[in-house]
């Protein structure tokens, strides 16, 4: 899997650097994340992806918001190469915020303590050895 970064675009809720086959998204402090405010990820994503390139979604916790966890069936549903999720965290509040996130999806989730673990998840989750 290619880590080099294919594009990064700040959109109003926040920095997403896409790759190959993982975006990483640094949500902008007290955003209200939900299937409408993030609309314009999803397009790109599906620029970027195409609806048929295997990606993981790498949340990098850097800043507090909250998350409709529910609508993570959605995605699901419209991005059938959506394989994974992982959430960066970097406190316990977080990562127990985190850990209730998971029982939302039907994809493979996992909550890591840094970045390089979460990509090195995706890249397992995307070509398994």
């Amino acid at each position: 899997m290619s880590k080099k970064l294919i594009k990064k675009h700040q959109l109003d809720i926040g920095l997403f650097y896409f790759y190959e086959n993982f975006i990483v998204a640094e949500i902008k402090e007290n955003i209200n994340l939900n299937f409408e405010s993030g609309k314009e990820l999803f397009q790109l994503a599906a620029t970027y992806y195409k609806g048929i390139t295997p990606y993981v979604y790498i949340s990098n916790r850097i800043n507090s918001y909250s998350v409709k966890p529910t609508e993570h069936y959605k995605l699901e549903d419209i991005f059938p190469n959506f394989k994974g999720y992982a959430i960066v965290t970097y406190d316990g509040i977080s990562q127990k915020i985190a850990e209730l996130e998971k029982l939302f999806t039907n994809r493979p989730t996992h909550v890591f303590n840094t970045l390089d673990n979460a990509i090195e998840w995706a890249e397992h989750l995307i070509f398994p050895d």
